[in-house]
């Protein structure tokens, strides 16, 4: 299929074919026949990848400091490699569009063959076809065209600026940007029973707008809005000012208090300065709102992903029933777009429309809608040109699920090159970065459904490098093929998931399975166990973990999703004092943090755990997320027989016996075993060799 992608290293725009999207929970197919592009938003994803690394880290402050911290805990290698990493997978452009559903998860609310409008940033895209989830897709009224009803976000974004003004009927408003969604907004306005008036700097805009019901508007650059504001609301002032220009400079935030009444509410919807002058907002006591995209909802996984809705009584307007009233609207001829509408291109000429709204050229436009052809079959699986490679007698083929941030900024190029392998097909759920990624590490071809990999009789192996809750599931189907299997911890989520890998396994038992474990294959790990390795009496083990805190909307605190971090992480630090000792672990305990202070899922994430190994050592392992974050992230010390190692971030190191030291430090680079681990795996497919068992262990010490 095509679909429209930006390069995040230059800033280019290209229609790419690949591989349709795959179902992943609650949500739906949709076969796309019209899609919008949001000039404001996706120019500025375009200019900032075109920007240099200097330009990309002013634009990104917040982003840039990340990649500081990275480089001062892990070496600037490690977090070259992660930057270069991100940059090499394109984004997919858009979030608003509408199509017919082809496919529908099970008790979807939506059927096969319905007409509907998706939103949505990296689900709503400008592709022949796309998988949203539930709560960001709408059926379209059957009166309602999908090219209008592929407005349906941008007219959301709108719809909730005007909630978040709190209007009322007879109220005078002033719209300051009378761009797209500005004119949508106008016409939302008139709906609600408000006199409006339009600033605009392009006057042909504020001509436009009264063809929509503007009642009266004037120039942005005229010396005389203020008294025009004046005349237009009888010298009371404008009951609310709805900001939904697109600048930097902060002359719409102090116009828009100059305008208003006393007690009146400034909205900002689009981009702006946002230095407050107190001077103008104090005196009159304005109300200033941020109003956040399409609603409530929005950047919450709980509601976008798990398709959890928020109870109406509680929260009248969520992102969807937005959507929903702005295609009421447009069903009832309150909203009418044929005037908005400047340019129509098909799919495949994206990159011109990308063109016409760049900086680069001065030709006007408003609405610029994509066009899709709607009777092709995408194809399941691509062949990608230029990484055909020779292979060597016995190397070892492999299939690779996933293509997220880890797999692509770590576990990949820890492997490049590598000898005796060869990188085959890789399957990602959504095709949008498949390619790219695929062409950069030389996979043969690409898939969006994985059970091609595993159909493949070429394919000896198989990677999982997919969400938390995918890996049991993943893991017996491979298993059930006949495939070697490596897969990312955690192993599973539940005891149930963990027994029925044991049983998988059980009727296939030359099948290799290995965890990513990779602490255990790192560098530093291999000195230390070394070090010990004549000892005869036990050994004590302190493992300190610093992991910082994460968003607290982060799906790996969903229980079906990632099973917390808890689950995700903790199993790393048991599986490296389990592999260090060289014991089993008999018996464990742990306590959590319980204090006032701490959130249940804080509360979880703190904990001080203690393994007791079959031969009598010890192990003491802290994991906290309230440490200073600047500080070391993982540290641990290692005492036997009169002997000691002391080791901080896998890139320092220090063994102590007899009074003499030994040091080791990489001021590049940290190095926590990625590569080594995969050599391990192939190893042991070669001498059938099986660590299942000990990956179980840890599993089942976390899931007790």
């Amino acid at each position: 299929m095509k679909q429209a992608l930006v390069n995040l290293r230059s800033g280019e725009v290209i229609v790419d074919d690949v591989p349709p999207p795959v179902m992943k929970g609650e949500g739906v197919i949709v076969e796309n026949h019209f899609s919008v592009i949001s000039a404001g938003t996706e120019s500025m994803l375009i200019n900032l990848a075109g920007s240099s690394y200097i330009g990309k880290a002013r634009q990104k402050p917040d982003m840039f400091m990340k990649v500081v911290e990275l480089a001062k805990k892990q070496g600037p290698i490690t977090a070259y490699k992660a930057v270069t990493g991100r940059l090499d997978k394109p984004e997919p452009m858009g979030y608003s569009c509408a199509g017919i559903v082809t496919k529908t998860s099970e008790n979807s609310p939506f059927n096969k063959g319905d007409r509907v409008a998706c939103g949505g940033v990296g689900y709503a895209n400008h592709a022949d076809m796309v998988f949203v989830p539930k709560n960001l897709c709408v059926k379209v009224p059957d009166d309602v065209s999908l090219r209008d009803a592929s407005f349906t976000t941008l007219g959301s974004i709108a719809m909730q600026g005007v909630r978040n003004a709190d209007v009322r009927v007879g109220e005078k408003v002033a719209v300051i940007g009378l761009g797209l969604i500005g004119q949508l907004t106008v016409q939302i306005l008139k709906a609600s029973g408000c006199e409006v008036f339009g600033i605009e700097i392009d006057t042909k805009k504020i001509e436009l707008g009264k063809k929509l019901g503007l009642d009266d508007g004037c120039s942005a650059s005229a010396e005389n809005i203020e008294s025009q504001a004046e005349s237009f609301t009888e010298g009371v002032g404008f009951d609310s000012v709805i900001i939904t220009a697109a600048t930097r400079s902060n002359e719409p935030l102090e116009l828009a208090g100059k305008i208003s009444r006393k007690k009146g509410r400034v909205v900002l919807v689009g981009l702006s300065g946002m230095e407050i002058p107190r001077d103008i907002y104090y005196p009159k006591e304005l109300e200033f709102v941020i109003s956040c995209s399409y609603g409530p909802g929005r950047y919450d996984p709980e509601y976008e992903e798990m398709g959890h809705d928020y109870p109406i009584g509680y929260i009248r307007w969520t992102e969807k029933r937005n959507m929903e009233s702005f295609l009421k609207l447009l069903s009832q001829k309150k909203i009418v777009l044929d005037y908005l509408i400047s340019h129509e291109f098909h799919i495949e000429k994206a990159a011109d429309a990308y063109e016409l709204i760049s900086s680069k050229t001065k030709k006007p436009y408003m609405g610029i809608v994509l066009t899709y052809d709607t009777k092709k079959d995408p194809s399941k699986k691509f062949e990608v040109e230029g990484t055909k490679k020779k292979t060597h007698k016995g190397d070892v083929n492999i299939g690779w699920i996933g293509a997220g941030s880890f797999a692509t900024t770590t576990l990949l190029p820890a492997i490049k090159g590598m000898d005796g392998i060869s990188l085959v097909g890789l399957s990602v759920g959504s095709g949008a970065s498949s390619k790219s990624t695929a062409k950069v590490h030389g996979f043969r071809y690409v898939t969006s459904d994985h059970r091609e990999l595993l159909k493949d009789k070429d394919i000896d192996a198989i990677v999982i490098t997919t969400r938390n809750s995918t890996h049991a599931k993943m893991a017996i189907e491979a298993i059930e093929a006949g495939k070697h299997v490596f897969v990312e911890k955690p192993l599973a989520l539940s005891i149930e998931e963990l027994k029925g890998i044991e049983k998988a396994h059980k009727k296939n038992p030359d099948v290799i399975l290995q965890v990513g474990y990779n602490r255990r294959y790192a560098p530093l790990t291999l000195r230390m166990r070394d070090f010990f390795k004549d000892r005869k009496g036990p050994m004590m083990i302190f493992y300190r973990v610093n992991a910082g805190k994460m968003p607290s909307n982060s799906w790996v605190y969903e229980d079906r999703e990632g099973g917390s971090r808890y689950v995700s992480e903790l199993c790393h630090f048991v599986d490296f004092c389990q592999y260090m000792i060289g014991s089993p672990i008999i018996d464990h305990h742990y306590f959590k943090v319980d204090h006032p202070a701490l959130s249940v899922k804080e509360s979880k994430e703190n904990i001080a755990m203690t393994l007791k190994m079959g031969d009598g050592s010890l192990a003491s392992i802290v994991y906290n997320t309230v440490g200073e974050s600047s500080t070391s992230k993982e540290f641990a010390e290692i005492y036997c027989e009169n002997a000691m190692a002391r080791m901080t971030d896998f890139r320092q190191l220090e063994l102590i016996r007899n009074g003499r030291t030994k040091k080791h430090k990489d001021l590049l680079k940290t190095d926590k075993g990625h590569r080594d681990e995969i050599i391990h795996f192939i190893k042991d497919i070669r001498n059938g060799k099986n660590d299942l068992m000990e990956h179980v262990r840890t599993m089942k010490v976390i899931l007790d």
